[in-house]
C-alpha cells in the first residue's frame, strides 16, 4: 500500500510542483501586464496634456475660419448685387446710346449735309465774282 501511496504522492506533488511553477508564471506575466499599463497610463497622460492644449487651438482656429468664411459669404453676396447693378447700368447705358445714334444720327446728317451744302454754294459764288 505503501508503493501505491508513493505513486499517488509523487504524482500531487509532481502536479503541485507544476501548478506553482504556473502560478509564479501567471505572477510574472500579471506583473509585467500591470508595469506595461502603468507606462500605457503615464504615456497616454503625456499624450493627453500635450492634446488637448492642440485639441483647444484647433477648435478656436476653427471657429475664427468659420467667423471669416460667414463675412466672406457676407461681402460676396454685396459683390453680386454691385456686378448686377453694374450690369443694369451698362444695360442701361448701351440702350442709352442706341437710342441716341438713332435719333441724332439723321439730324446731325442733316446738318452736316446742310453745311456741306452752304459751304459749296459760298465757294461758287465767291468763283463768280
Amino acid at each position: 500500500m505503501f508503493a501505491e501511496d508513493s505513486g499517488t504522492n509523487t504524482a500531487l506533488v509532481v502536479l503541485l510542483v507544476l501548478c506553482a511553477a504556473a502560478f509564479a508564471a501567471l505572477v510574472l506575466v500579471l506583473y509585467r501586464v500591470l508595469v506595461a499599463l502603468t507606462d500605457l497610463r503615464s504615456d497616454l497622460q503625456v499624450i493627453e496634456s500635450r492634446l488637448l492644449p492642440m485639441v483647444d487651438e484647433l477648435r478656436d482656429a476653427t471657429r475664427e475660419s468659420r467667423d471669416i468664411i460667414d463675412a466672406a459669404r457676407g461681402d460676396l453676396k454685396r459683390f453680386d448685387k454691385v456686378i448686377g447693378s453694374a450690369e443694369s447700368v451698362a444695360e442701361a447705358v448701351a440702350d442709352t446710346s442706341r437710342v441716341a445714334r438713332t435719333v441724332l444720327s439723321a439730324p446731325i446728317i442733316k446738318v452736316a449735309a446742310a453745311a456741306t451744302g452752304t459751304k459749296r454754294v459760298f465757294s461758287v459764288l465767291r468763283r463768280r465774282r
